[in-house]
């Protein structure tokens, strides 16, 4: 840190790349916020907590954390079930089990989850996202369920075009949502502006301009929103719903934190991240965000992509974009006031879109389909029960996917002179394999001697020892097992 101080080019860099960090945070943390069902200042306290807490602390230097639209679902359900007193309580613990993790060096660990798995959550929370927000920018009350979500959307579409309320707070969104999409084609010197600030500021400048009616964010002020968990909130942890919240935090902000941070490796040519000490300063900033009440925070590629791009060199920017957050929610926290709720919804909608990998889908399913299947059935998932149980199967489907494809026997069946079969078994003989084994074993003439030579396998787990050794007590003497496995 002391040694920027002797670069004024790079400290520069690092004050510039810093406001732009802030400026692209700013929108996101409040829309978190409001999206996930809480305050919209506990966004904010996220925001802080990952710029000055998270970026002292070693790992990665330049990924910023923050609170992440990926984990709005489960917040929203964790506070829909528990209460938003407990959320804080949920948060601390998953964040020393992040400690434990990174302590255990397991951070590397998470590196092995197959992509498609971690597409196919993006793609869920996406989709969960979206039609949820959907409801918000029409400030009509979403139902609980993402497949009631989906089953609502044509009496949320009979409400936005019977209700005046409904149509004018429809459009504010909207137009955030047209204003982000073309932000991208403006001159270079436009772009200079964030697109979500850009698009927040344009549509809260037309709903006063304009005199329209739409709800607008909630404001308490930064510290009385500050609600540490007591010991009661602790309490209703035990049981095995809590529990399960606890693990789906601190996994899935772990491994969306760890799949950002190799992303992140990707943009730079600077110093390699450390998994383990990312993981311990993840778990020690969702510690600080659980004593404080707040969401939980993981590092965000949208910031940390932005960080990257506006030059930063060092830790410093991410440190001083939560300064600006500080500074921001200390002098001017009336501003978050008069921000429309629509405008907010159609930035998390445009960020839900954004997860979703639309473009990637067809080549992976033309090249690789089992992975397309794994990513498809994850989202499904996702939709129709929670993150933690979407998650979870996708993972063992991949795990499935990947021995069935790493399973390949062949057998060969050759005679010799004296009119004895020799099948000879090469590759790996798992149990998904045995079907197809059997057949061909049970396929060959009672009346010849057979022996079956085994020298060639890779690989042979309890279940085919145990049929062969059974198919070949059947047969009787006439079997000779070569087994060199």
């Amino acid at each position: 840190m002391l040694s920027i101080l002797k670069k004024p080019a790079d400290l520069r860099r690092d004050v510039l790349a810093s406001l732009v960090v802030f400026l692209v945070a700013l929108p996101l943390c409040v829309g978190v916020a409001v999206a996930s069902g809480v305050p919209a200042e506990l966004g904010l306290i996220t925001g802080i907590v990952g710029g000055v807490v998270v970026g002292f602390l070693p790992g990665s230097s330049l990924q910023v954390s923050g609170p992440a639209a990926g984990l709005t679902v489960l917040v929203f359900e964790a506070v829909q079930e528990f209460g938003l007193g407990v959320l804080g309580a949920i948060v601390l613990v998953a964040g020393l089990v992040q400690l434990a993790l990174g302590a255990l060096r397991f951070g590397r660990f998470f590196r092995a989850i197959t992509v498609a798995v971690v597409q196919g959550m993006l793609a869920g929370i996406g989709l969960v996202l979206i039609f949820g927000q959907l409801y918000t920018m029409a400030d009509v009350k979403q139902p609980r369920s993402g497949i009631d979500k989906i089953a609502g959307l044509p009496r949320l579409a009979t409400e936005i075009a019977t209700s005046s309320e409904a149509l004018t707070a429809f459009a504010i969104g909207a137009a955030t949502i047209a204003v982000l999409v073309l932000w991208k084609k403006l001159p270079a010197k436009a772009q200079v502006v964030p697109a979500p600030l850009a698009g927040v500021a344009l549509a809260t400048a037309a709903t006063a301009v304009a005199g329209w009616s739409a709800p607008r964010v909630e404001v308490q002020g930064l510290l009385s929103a500050i609600q540490p968990p007591g010991m009661s909130d602790f309490a209703a942890l035990g049981s095995l719903a809590g529990l399960g919240t606890i693990l789906a935090f601190a996994l899935i902000a772990s491994a969306e934190s760890l799949f950002s941070a190799a992303a992140v490796d990707r943009l730079h040519n600077g110093p390699r991240t450390d998994y383990d000490k990312e993981l311990m300063a993840q778990g020690v900033g969702n510690t600080v965000c659980g004593i404080l009440g707040a969401l939980p925070l993981t590092a965000v590629i949208v910031r940390s992509a932005a960080n990257v791009q506006a030059g930063a060199k060092t830790k410093l920017s991410r440190i001083l974009h939560g300064v600006w957050l500080v500074l921001f929610a200390a002098l001017l926290p009336a501003a978050i006031g008069i921000i429309p709720l629509a405008a907010l919804a159609g930035v998390l909608v445009h960020a839900g879109c954004k997860l979703i990998p639309f473009k990637d889908f067809l080549p992976l399913w033309r090249e690789h389909r089992g992975e397309a299947v794994v990513l498809a059935v994850t989202a499904i998932a996702i939709i129709t029960t929670n993150m933690f149980e979407g998650v979870l199967l996708g993972i063992v489907l991949a795990v499935i996917k990947c021995a069935w494809e790493t399973s390949h026997i062949h057998l060969d069946t050759h005679e010799t002179t004296g009119g004895r079969l020799i099948v000879t078994i090469t590759g790996s003989a798992t149990f998904l394999r045995l079907p197809r084994m059997l057949e061909t074993l049970e396929a060959l003439p009672h009346d010849r001697p057979v022996e079956l030579d085994l020298s060639e396998l890779r690989h042979l787990d309890h279940a085919c020892r145990i049929t062969l050794e059974n198919w070949a007590q059947q047969r009787g003497t006439t079997v000779g097992m070569l087994a060199k496995v």
